[in-house]
């Protein structure tokens, strides 16, 4: 593994109110900020370590500005970041101590330890200069569990797990919408200006992403009774975000505009309710971005087919694919769902595949661990 690189510094601002205007200029203000702080916090802990999820952006006909968060019981579906104090750095800079991938190995050499060309930690100098962190320094240790650029959120959950780490660190001072910033802050970098991947990844559960200026989101929580289960089927092929996002169309049409505004309408309003199957039912209405993206992704339009006829009660890519999602009420027929979606991608697409059939994860973001101070 190569050496880590130079560590990066925080910028010095009091507080994230500060740090908003990084944000592609935009003045942003989030519902609830951070009450500006003039101290420079202390360690409440020596390490933490922070679980982020994945995700399922889009969610169908809600592109961009809704998203869901999806874990296993082993939270093996996510990214892990343990940030530790350090005085051997130079006060208020972060730096990559190490990145691995124990299920994908190849995965962590593709990955910079340039904190600035690196989600977690892009992630961990904006929490950090949302803070106000002056005096002290942080190392962050980096455990991918997703692949990249599956449609999963894969930088997301680095950049939530790392601001959530972060922030844990110096005593969890920061509101929910100053972390979703902080992870926002590197989201622009990878994928655009757009929070539909990191507001679940820190919020959990459904979010729509109302506006970025005025900041706003909108947590939406299902009844709990809601036993939501999300089949994820990978292919073996990578679809970049810039790629996906560039076959969007340029135009329109009206009528097209207004199906798609009343299927997310109707998909926000079954999630309140509990619908399950409106839930899916809208989830595969999309008629404006999934039909330009299905093509790029072999065996796309076959898998979803063989989803809704195994039993799903919707399917559609997830975020810029190549994952397809399809959406499930108890976890009885995952596997069969899951095998008829793997066989189509292959005896279709050509293109092998493997499934997960995960849970609606309510929690977002969350400390796994601490070590005390010394």
């Amino acid at each position: 593994m190569a050496a880590a690189a130079p560590p990066a510094t925080a910028p010095s601002f009091p507080s994230a109110r500060r740090a908003r205007p990084l944000l592609l200029s935009l003045r942003v203000r989030a519902t609830n900020p951070t009450k500006v702080t003039s101290a420079d916090p202390a360690p409440a802990f020596k390490s933490v370590t922070a679980f982020a999820p994945a995700t399922v952006a889009n969610l169908g006909p809600g592109f961009d500005f809704l998203g869901c968060a999806v874990a296993d019981a082993s939270l093996s579906l996510g990214d892990t970041v343990t940030a530790i104090i350090d005085p051997s750095l130079p006060p208020a800079t972060v730096s990559i101590a190490s990145v691995t991938s124990p299920s994908r190995p190849h995965l962590a050499d593709r990955l910079s330890k340039d904190p600035l060309r690196n989600c977690a930690g892009v992630a961990a100098i904006a929490a950090l200069g949302a803070l106000g962190v002056r005096s002290h320094a942080v190392s962050i240790h980096l455990t991918k569990g997703l692949p990249l650029g599956s449609g999963l959120g894969s930088s997301a959950a680095s950049a939530a797990a790392a601001a959530k780490a972060v922030d844990a660190l110096f005593g969890s001072r920061l509101h929910r919408d100053d972390l979703v910033l902080a992870g926002l802050e590197s989201e622009k970098a990878v994928s655009g200006f757009h929070a539909d991947n990191i507001a679940p990844a820190i919020l959990g559960g459904f979010v729509l992403i109302r506006s970025y200026d005025p900041f706003h989101l909108i947590p939406l929580s299902p009844p709990p009774g809601l036993r939501l289960h999300f089949v994820l089927v990978t292919p073996d092929f990578e679809a970049p975000t810039s790629k996906m996002r560039a076959a969007l169309p340029k135009h329109v049409a009206v009528q097209q505009h207004v199906r798609n505004s009343s299927q997310a309408a109707a998909l926000v309003a079954a999630v309140l309710q509990g619908a399950a199957g409106v839930i899916g039912s809208a989830m595969s209405s999309d008629s404006i971005v999934e039909p330009t993206r299905a093509p790029l992704i072999p065996g796309m339009e076959a898998v979803k087919a063989a989803a809704l006829e195994a039993g799903a009660l919707g399917c559609t890519i997830s975020g810029a694919g190549p994952t397809a999602v399809a959406v499930i009420e108890g976890e009885d027929k995952g596997e069969e769902v899951g095998r008829k979606m793997v066989g189509a991608f292959w005896s279709v697409g050509k293109l092998k595949a493997t499934f997960t059939v995960a849970q609606l994860d309510r929690l977002g973001a969350r400390v796994i661990s601490t070590s005390s101070l010394e």
